[in-house]
């Protein structure tokens, strides 16, 4: 789906469909003559935030139908605003329109200016009409027609912020939908080898290259945490390093690392059977880093950014890492691995520890790390562990923006003794308690004092139940972050 932006008197443009509010539907209908039809089907409307109202209006019109959006000529809060576009865009998606005018900048929101209306409106957009329909027949996808064009009504004095909102989102839309998309396919689509080919197109962009550490060179280098995940995986791991140069060439860059664990089976440590099928999601860190990668190279940004996909399948095997394994990792450092279904942080550490050679401005890793940061927040909020705390609230304000919320959870050396390992300098895992916390601090012996900050999705990564899928999250927050240090 496209974004574009128009500008004109509501009433002289050609559309599909008409989103705006009961007061401007009114003001429309009248000047198309069709007043009476709003009149009538408005009757026992109520006016209010989450309610919708679709009118179909004469086939001669211009406008051929309109969705009422409740509450949009009241004041809101960010909350109410969020809800109405919600309730909006589930409306639209429902009807068979090729193209739609978006028309409820207007509204106004307590502190929030055109500006977030329009980005946040058009986030409402890019994840309500998401479909991934791959691998479905076509009699089981239906042949409605579906949104193919989305205008941003602006008048003259407000077009250049309702532009500069439809350019970024445009973006962020592409980086969602790559993100969702690599999070959807099964675990016999995407596997790291594909991974790799779907970064591989982002080299094709503007000013970024593609490159990967096999499982050999990773041998070479000392990887021995991310081998022994790997290793009884008929197919290879890989290290995916995505290099986008738009910033000056001296300036240092960020560095985005994900966990791309395609599937996780727990390896020895064997996962139970309920719910198996959900971890192909493992991967959905890896997914939203290279996400928010694809929307800061379409976007331009001016900056550097490398991003690096730590991929590979947590499988059991003749050759499977046992429990009470030793490794050391590309840092030096020896683990002591206690149990295989801890693998994602092995693949982390190595790659934390790599990142160090691009002498990073700031480095953030995001992961379905815990089980633990599911039962803490649920499926509401991301987890952010940091000890920078411009860093942590840099991110903090990015979610709050965007609606992709995060919340900061403890970081303190208090929790670092869990760790301790008789045989080796760490084992990688110590007691179900504060799980998630100890996961960040294990993660941290990686990071040499950077400006670091870990990001635990595992709850919000993806949906369960009915509306099972990737989210995308936080490609949005990710992104807003990317685009505000630029």
């Amino acid at each position: 789906m496209k974004y574009s932006t128009k500008t004109g008197t509501l009433a002289e443009l050609a559309t599909g469909t008409l989103v705006t509010g009961l007061k401007t539907a009114r003001q429309v209908t009248r000047a198309l003559q069709q007043g009476a039809l709003l009149d009538a089907a408005t009757a026992d409307f109520k006016d209010q935030v989450g309610q919708t109202l679709t009118v179909l209006l004469a086939k001669s019109s211009r406008v051929k139908r309109i969705v009422v959006a409740g509450g949009a000529d009241d004041e809101q809060t960010e909350i109410q605003f969020r809800k109405m576009t919600a309730a909006a865009v589930a409306t639209l998606r429902s009807l068979p329109t090729p193209n739609a005018i978006w028309a409820l900048t207007t509204t106004k929101v307590t502190d929030r200016d055109l500006y977030w209306k329009a980005a946040n409106a058009l986030f409402a957009l890019s994840t309500g009409i998401y479909e991934f329909n791959e691998h479905k027949s076509p009699d089981k996808v239906g042949n409605r027609t579906r949104l193919r064009i989305l205008h941003m009504h602006a008048d003259m004095r407000s077009k250049a912020s309702v532009r500069r909102a439809v350019r970024l989102a445009q973006a962020l839309k592409s980086g969602l939908d790559l993100a969702r998309d690599l999070g959807n396919q099964p675990p016999n689509v995407c596997n790291p080898t594909y991974l790799l080919g779907e970064a591989r197109k982002l080299g094709r962009l503007h000013k970024t290259s593609v490159s990967a550490l096999d499982e050999k060179r990773m041998r070479e280098l000392g990887m021995g945490a991310f081998l022994a995940v790997s290793q009884a995986s008929n197919t290879p791991g890989k290290m995916i390093i995505v290099n986008y140069k738009g910033g000056k060439p001296k300036d240092a860059p960020f560095v985005l690392i994900g966990k791309g664990i395609t599937f996780d089976t727990g390896g020895i440590s064997l996962k139970p059977p309920a719910a198996m099928d959900e971890m192909k999601f493992d991967m959905c860190g890896a997914a939203t880093v290279l996400g928010a990668t694809r929307a800061a190279v379409e976007a331009r940004l001016p900056i550097n950014l490398v991003t690096i996909l730590a991929a590979a399948e947590n499988m059991p095997g003749g050759n499977a890492t046992r429990p009470g394994d030793i490794v050391r990792t590309y840092s030096g450092q020896t683990v002591e691995i206690l149990n295989t279904d801890a693998e994602g942080r092995l693949v982390l550490c190595d790659a934390l520890a790599y990142a160090e050679r691009y002498k990073p401005r700031v480095i953030i890793d995001v992961a379905t790390l815990t089980g633990a940061c599911v039962v803490a927040l649920g499926s509401v909020a991301s987890a952010i562990f940091s000890k920078n705390d411009v860093l942590a609230n840099a991110l903090l304000a990015a979610g709050d923006w965007t609606g992709d919320r995060a919340w900061r959870l403890p970081l303190w050396d208090d929790y670092q003794a869990s760790l301790h390992s008789n045989f080796a300098d760490m084992a990688n895992v110590a007691g179900r308690d504060a799980g998630a916390i100890k996961a960040a601090c294990f993660l941290s012996r990686f990071t040499k004092n950077r400006a670091w900050a870990h990001m635990d999705i595992a709850g919000s990564a993806y949906l369960s139940g009915s509306k099972k899928g990737a989210t995308g999250r936080p490609v949005a927050l990710l992104f807003r972050y990317l685009t505000e240090q630029a």
